[in-house]
């Protein structure tokens, strides 16, 4: 039997520390570590599917937690199965529960489904908080574009830099920039 383990983080921001040292306590060696900083919900990343072709019959995958592995409960159902079939065992850690045996393999895809549910229910008060900031009026995206035109009139008008910025809504620092490009 092998170990292996996989971590995995949702943005390239995010670190991967936490659970690579959980991953070695276990006993996991370094180079049996698969890693990805990308979301979970699809199963097509790079260190996961390193570590599908890695792994054999009787190795075991150590994954800190359960929504590491994946965020959709078909996907894990869809890992599960298939990490079943090669004759690989998942465990995890924080959650002490494994896929050896029936009751493994149920729990895990309860735990999935409640996982995904949560997830879901994050997006539902993301999109209500964002729906709430516009009624209060709250912008969101890019900034309007600067009007270069009305800010070098501005200036030839004898404006300086920080009450141009003031005047236009922007930095000090923009303002320079733009003027030394012209």
């Amino acid at each position: 039997m092998r170990l292996f383990g996989y971590a995995r983080v949702s943005t390239s921001h995010q670190s991967l520390n936490l659970q690579i040292k959980a991953l070695k306590e276990a006993g996991v060696r370094k180079n049996r570590i698969f890693t990805d900083k990308t979301t979970g919900k699809h199963i097509d990343r790079g260190g996961l599917d390193l570590l599908r072709v890695k792994v054999e019959a009787g190795d075991v995958i150590l994954v800190k937690k359960l929504d590491r592995l994946g965020r959709d409960t078909a996907d894990m159902i869809h890992l599960i199965k298939e990490f079943d079939e090669a004759g690989v065992a998942i465990r995890f850690l924080d959650d002490g529960i494994s896929t050896d045996g029936n009751m493994g393999k149920m729990v895990i895809t309860i735990l999935s489904a409640v996982a995904q549910a949560e997830r879901e229910r994050i997006l539902e008060r993301t999109n209500e908080g964002r729906i709430e900031a516009k009624a209060k009026g709250v912008k969101f995206g890019r900034k309007p574009h600067i009007d270069r035109k009305k800010m070098l009139a501005l200036h030839e008008r004898g404006i300086g830099a920080t009450d141009i910025a003031k005047q236009m809504r922007m930095g000090r620092s923009t303002v320079y920039k733009i003027l030394k490009e012209a």
